[in-house]
């Protein structure tokens, strides 16, 4: 089987624009989530979100980018950004070897409601032309085919919270059981509308507003947590075979090594911490490492009261004795819960936290739940770590769980 590395990697999301610029903002624990700014805001009970409300990069024509939801172009963004990393050329003839695996949860939302707009509200008789190839779940993952000419498989996952990690999983095995020589693997969301926010208020899952600090209104761990931030973003990792990338010279960031999948079956929205723990073993038994070679996990914290409780439990589950000595953390604190390019943006964070020995700390978290009596990395970031390995957890409504491992490349 090859070995699968990572040779490029990109980010879009309110902390800012490039995956270096994500990193050294969550590493310091400055928040990207704000007041809400949406023209139904003053409608909504949810108050708060993690917004891009800086101008995006235009990397496309006006015409092709017209054919882009909100949600395609936070992908092209990122692809654009792990592509100039990896160095790969696209005039090669290698692209039939090259694949695409994406994850979404409500893909082309803002196009979707632009067109109901169009027909309740406006009262027009017809909707955009193209709204159809704009709004399908399908239409990041075949806009980046498109405009790079991978030519291997396109896939879609739409799993909810772990829709672009398990995009990264799957694009993992394709490269190492030798279907694909590389593949762009990650996610985008961008379901910050009327109609998605009124749904996700229904569920009373959000956090409320804390009126003094809105910047800090994602507690994960906290005992004073009260629900998620939804935020919007797109994250890119370019996978390579090893072969591969030592052919053409590539430099490696670091290895991919385990992916772990499993569904809890009990319960749609209720987390099951066996379900969750049996991600993480599988990654741990794909990756041939024990738990004590795990130096950081980037947990889902979500920053909800059961679902927080429930990951403390199935960590503690995984690592026995040894969750103490092992520092975890929940960057959604600052970029809030991304949905489907959570996973992703979220295993860039370990990677980055790998290739800089440093972790970013769970902000706000100063009032710690006793529940949740982990090392969560308090309100600082830590510097000068010796990190071997890395896991990045991603839990969804539906059960799914999944567990993804890097670790520092050694050749």
């Amino acid at each position: 089987m090859e070995r699968v590395v990572i040779t490029g990697i990109g980010a879009i999301s309110a902390l800012g624009l490039g995956a270096d610029v994500t990193f050294s903002q969550a590493l310091s624990g400055q928040s990207g989530i704000g007041l809400l700014q949406h023209p139904y805001s003053d409608r909504l009970h949810c108050g708060i979100a993690a917004q891009v409300l800086f101008p995006l990069p235009e990397l496309l024509s006006k015409a092709d980018a017209n054919l882009f939801d909100r949600f395609a172009m936070f992908a092209w963004i990122a692809v654009h950004e792990a592509l100039q990393q990896s160095g790969i050329s696209l005039d090669t003839a290698q692209l039939t070897r090259s694949s695409v695996f994406w994850g979404t949860g409500m893909g082309g939302a803002q196009t979707v409601e632009a067109g109901y707009i169009d027909l309740f509200v406006n009262e027009k008789h017809r909707v955009r032309p193209m709204t159809v190839v704009s709004s399908m779940n399908n239409a990041a993952a075949s806009q980046i085919a498109l405009h790079t000419g991978f030519g291997g498989t396109v896939n879609t996952y739409s799993s909810a919270c772990v829709s672009s990690a398990q995009a990264i999983g799957e694009a993992f095995r394709h490269i190492r059981h030798g279907y694909a020589e590389r593949a762009i693997a990650g996610g985008s969301e961008a379901l910050l509308n009327y109609g998605v926010l009124s749904a996700w208020d229904a569920l009373r899952v959000l956090a409320s507003t804390d009126v003094a600090k809105p910047e800090q209104s994602c507690k994960p761990f906290s005992k004073n947590r009260n629900g998620l931030v939804l935020g919007e973003a797109g994250a890119a990792i370019m996978l390579e075979s090893l072969s591969s990338a030592r052919a053409r010279g590539a430099t490696i960031l670091a290895e991919l090594v385990g992916y772990g999948a499993s569904n809890d079956a009990t319960h749609m929205t209720k987390p099951d911490p066996a379900g969750q723990a049996r991600a993480m073993q599988m990654a741990l038994v794909d990756a041939a490492l024990n738990a004590a070679d795990i130096d950081y996990i980037n947990a889902h914290g979500a920053a909800t009261q059961t679902g927080d409780a429930a990951e403390t439990t199935s960590i503690k589950a995984v690592f026995g004795a040894r969750p103490h000595a092992l520092m975890i953390s929940s960057t959604k604190a600052v970029h809030g819960h991304t949905l489907g390019a959570a996973g992703a943006l979220e295993f860039i964070m370990s990677v980055q936290a790998l290739r800089n020995n440093a972790v970013p700390p769970t902000a706000f978290l100063d009032d710690p739940d006793p529940d949740c009596d982990l090392d969560f990395v308090p309100l600082h970031g830590r510097h000068q770590q010796n990190l071997r390995a890395v896991m990045s957890n991603s839990f969804a409504f539906g059960g799914s769980n999944v567990s993804l491992i890097a670790r520092q490349f050694i050749d």
